[in-house]
């Protein structure tokens, strides 16, 4: 699980952007400029970003300060896994799990906003019991917790 450990943020970004390059290339896709931009803002935060908050970093670097800019880019990572939806917050978080088919579950700290990501099955927990016994198939689900990380407890 990544986002409340302290661990080497450069290796982490470049190693991420890396991985996200050969899987478009293997795969025919185009990590253009600004999706890789955006994939290396998540990447460098480990916490849930608004579409304009990321709009508002990439006008910074000199990229166009449209929202389709930001909302192509996202949805682009989004779809091929490089990044996920935190519904709760209508934000954006980089996978801490990209090319592994996963049901995420996300722990939001509700102090400084940090957000770690822990791969989770919703279909053999009790969720899973409750559809099954409905006779409900599964097919995604999202865990999305709030609370206080241990940096804000003071635990680190």
């Amino acid at each position: 699980m990544i986002g409340f450990e302290h661990h080497n943020h450069a290796d982490c970004i470049s190693t991420s952007v890396e991985a996200a390059d050969n899987y478009c290339r293997t795969a025919g896709l185009q990590l253009t400029p600004a999706r890789r931009r955006v994939l290396e803002i998540l990447l460098g935060e480990h916490r849930a970003l608004g579409a304009y908050d990321i709009l508002e970093i990439l006008a910074k670097n000199g990229f166009a300060a449209q929202p389709p800019v930001a909302y192509r880019a996202l949805d682009f990572l989004v779809k091929h896994g490089f990044a996920h939806r935190i519904e709760r917050l209508n934000a954006f978080v980089a996978c801490a799990h990209p090319g592994i088919e996963h049901d995420p579950s996300f722990l939001l700290c509700r102090i400084c906003d940090a957000v770690a990501e822990a791969q989770s099955d919703a279909a053999s927990g009790r969720l899973g019991k409750v559809a099954e016994t409905t006779g409900f198939k599964i097919e995604r689900a999202v865990v999305e917790a709030v609370g206080v990380c241990p940096n804000c407890r003071g635990e680190t």
